[in-house]
């Protein structure tokens, strides 16, 4: 017995002792691993059900905060761009303060004849005129000149334009002003020839006398150098002044007259010369009121220009040319006159007030009625505790006067 109880292996004995219960079969190792991983699976996706919604909430939340840093930085973005903003623009101009699209024009100060001394700031400011722009003249007392050394000249929006003729076309251009849109290509070219004969023949022939008379020229248009330079000293002084100066610059005038060709001849030969420009457009204009029929082109306003200095010097300075136009020319008197009425219906009142801006309307002075209004009621102010007096001293003599005339009659009665 003993030997058999040796046999069984210890591990058996607890199967032994349980042996009464039913022996239940294995699972295998395949089957657990499975139900394992399912588990897993199982807990993962409840994981990761239940991270969805908070990494959704963090999502919004995240949105929710960066909105308004998004907003914050825009509005800084917007305040650098405007802080880094270009600076405004400089312009080489002399008048700064302009206005947009208005023609800024320099020219020579008025004279009590003409509104100008020079043919040819005349012509820009007659055309501007005739073709209606809007134009202001810059009192600039003859202290500015072009880039170019010349009078006149325009600035408009910032640029400076130079030389009459080209001021004409640019703006004709510009504005679609052109007054000669109406005529032929014979007559353009006709147009062109005379003016070039305008500018430069009878323009020179008129310099020559104006050198040569430099006394003439501040009689004969009754130039004030005082308003003209803006200066204080009499112009008795500025007269002296300018013969002298006007002497000095005689050699470099005559040296640009000998230049053109004008110079070389003789003063006699010089005046012939002039005659002849005149009868030319004396004959083309003929008995028509402009050159080219009833209405004024761009040769009108360069011979208004150049005639105009011939025909307002005063009466009192002998100029044989402008006696020679009265005289054999009046149809070009009776252009002048028409160029003038047309163009500047307010020359005496440029001439009287030497006004450079008297086509721009004033304001109304203010009127004096509310100035007497405050007047009258501070007199009465002041008079009225004086009128109190008078009244009081007037009801005393009354009331003296009835006392006086009550204890008469009481005497009266008792008499």
């Amino acid at each position: 017995m003993a030997s058999e109880v040796a046999q069984i292996p210890a591990e058996e004995t607890p199967a032994v002792a349980a042996s009464e219960k039913p022996e239940e079969p294995e699972k295998p190792a395949v089957e657990k691993v499975e139900i394992a991983e399912d588990k897993k699976d199982e807990a993962g996706k409840q994981q990761q059900d239940s991270e969805e919604p908070k990494k959704d909430e963090a999502g919004k939340q995240q949105q929710d905060n960066e909105e308004p840093k998004k907003e914050e930085a825009a509005a800084k973005s917007e305040v650098a761009t405007k802080s880094e903003a270009p600076p405004a623009q400089k312009f080489n101009v002399h008048k700064t303060n302009f206005e947009k699209d208005i023609i800024y024009l320099y020219q020579f100060s008025r004279t009590p004849l003409l509104p100008s001394l020079s043919p040819y700031c005349l012509k820009v400011e007659t055309w501007l005129r005739l073709v209606g722009l809007k134009y202001e003249n810059v009192d600039h007392k003859m202290r500015f000149r072009s880039k170019k050394g010349q009078l006149p000249f325009i600035e408009l929006n910032g640029e400076e334009i130079a030389d009459s003729a080209i001021i004409i076309k640019e703006l004709s251009s510009k504005y679609e002003k052109n007054l000669d849109s109406g005529l032929t290509a014979e007559q353009r070219n006709v147009s062109y020839a005379t003016i070039a004969m305008l500018e430069n023949h009878l323009i020179w022939i008129i310099f020559y006398w104006r050198a040569k008379y430099p006394d003439n020229v501040l009689k004969g248009y009754k130039v004030n150098l005082q308003h003209a330079l803006g200066l204080r000293l009499p112009n008795s002084i500025l007269n002296f002044f300018f013969k002298i100066t006007f002497g000095r610059k005689w050699f470099q005038g005559t040296k640009k007259l000998k230049a053109h060709g004008i110079g070389v001849h003789s003063a006699e030969e010089i005046e012939e010369f002039g005659k002849n420009d005149l009868k030319v457009l004396s004959e083309m204009l003929d008995c028509k009121p402009f050159f080219f029929g009833d209405e004024p082109t761009t040769l009108d306003v360069v011979a208004f220009a150049v005639l105009s200095q011939l025909h307002y010097l005063s009466k009192d300075i002998a100029y044989p040319l402008r006696d020679y136009m009265t005289e054999k020319c009046p149809n070009l008197i009776g252009h002048v006159s028409r160029m003038k009425d047309k163009c500047f219906p307010d020359w005496d009142e440029i001439c009287t007030k030497l006004d450079l801006n008297a086509h721009i309307p004033k304001p109304e002075p203010e009127t004096k009625e509310g100035k007497e209004g405050g007047e009258q009621e501070k007199s009465n102010e002041q008079e009225g505790p004086e009128g109190d007096k008078i009244e009081k001293e007037l009801e005393k003599d009354k009331s003296n006067e009835k006392e006086s005339t009550e204890e008469n009659k009481e005497k009266e009665e008792t008499k």
